[in-house]
Protein backbone atom coordinates (compact mmCIF):
# COMPACT_ATOMS: atom_id res chain seq x y z
CA UNK A 1 0.00 0.00 0.00
CA UNK A 2 1.47 3.60 -0.73
CA UNK A 3 1.71 5.83 1.57
CA UNK A 4 -0.84 8.27 0.15
CA UNK A 5 -3.36 5.16 0.40
CA UNK A 6 -2.38 4.50 4.20
CA UNK A 7 -2.43 8.60 5.25
CA UNK A 8 -6.24 8.56 2.79
CA UNK A 9 -7.65 5.42 5.25
CA UNK A 10 -5.79 7.23 8.65
CA UNK A 11 -7.68 10.19 7.89
CA UNK A 12 -11.15 8.54 6.61
CA UNK A 13 -10.92 6.42 10.04
CA UNK A 14 -10.13 9.70 12.12
CA UNK A 15 -13.36 10.78 10.67
CA UNK A 16 -15.23 8.41 11.43
CA UNK A 17 -14.06 7.96 15.17
CA UNK A 18 -14.80 12.01 15.34
CA UNK A 19 -18.30 11.62 13.89
CA UNK A 20 -18.88 8.25 16.44
CA UNK A 21 -17.68 10.29 19.77
CA UNK A 22 -19.90 13.27 18.63
CA UNK A 23 -22.66 11.15 18.76
CA UNK A 24 -21.39 9.52 22.12
CA UNK A 25 -21.61 12.72 23.33
CA UNK A 26 -25.05 13.55 22.13
CA UNK A 27 -26.07 10.72 24.22
CA UNK A 28 -24.51 11.15 27.46
CA UNK A 29 -26.43 11.33 30.66
CA UNK A 30 -25.17 14.38 32.35
CA UNK A 31 -23.99 12.84 36.06
CA UNK A 32 -24.49 15.98 37.85
CA UNK A 33 -28.56 15.43 36.56
CA UNK A 34 -28.90 12.45 38.73
CA UNK A 35 -29.28 12.25 42.26
CA UNK A 36 -28.31 10.11 44.67
CA UNK A 37 -30.96 8.24 47.71
CA UNK A 38 -30.04 10.95 50.23
CA UNK A 39 -30.58 13.84 47.64
CA UNK A 40 -33.86 12.48 46.24
CA UNK A 41 -34.91 12.26 50.72
CA UNK A 42 -33.58 15.85 50.91
CA UNK A 43 -35.69 17.07 48.15
CA UNK A 44 -39.05 15.48 49.17
CA UNK A 45 -38.91 16.30 52.50
CA UNK A 46 -38.13 19.36 51.40
CA UNK A 47 -41.09 19.70 49.21
CA UNK A 48 -42.85 18.74 52.50
CA UNK A 49 -41.73 21.28 54.28
CA UNK A 50 -42.61 23.68 51.91
CA UNK A 51 -45.56 22.74 51.75
CA UNK A 52 -46.20 22.86 55.50
CA UNK A 53 -44.83 26.39 55.78
CA UNK A 54 -41.50 25.50 57.45
CA UNK A 55 -39.55 26.68 54.57
CA UNK A 56 -38.33 31.17 55.01
CA UNK A 57 -38.50 32.45 51.35
CA UNK A 58 -35.22 33.90 50.12
CA UNK A 59 -36.95 37.26 49.21
CA UNK A 60 -37.88 37.37 53.01
CA UNK A 61 -34.22 36.40 54.55
CA UNK A 62 -32.85 39.16 52.17
CA UNK A 63 -34.75 41.54 53.62
CA UNK A 64 -33.72 40.09 57.32
CA UNK A 65 -30.09 40.67 56.64
CA UNK A 66 -30.80 44.51 54.96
Amino acid sequence: MSSEKIDKKIFEELNLIKKQLGEIKEHMVDIDSLLTAEEKDLVSRSFENESRGKIIPLKKLEELRL
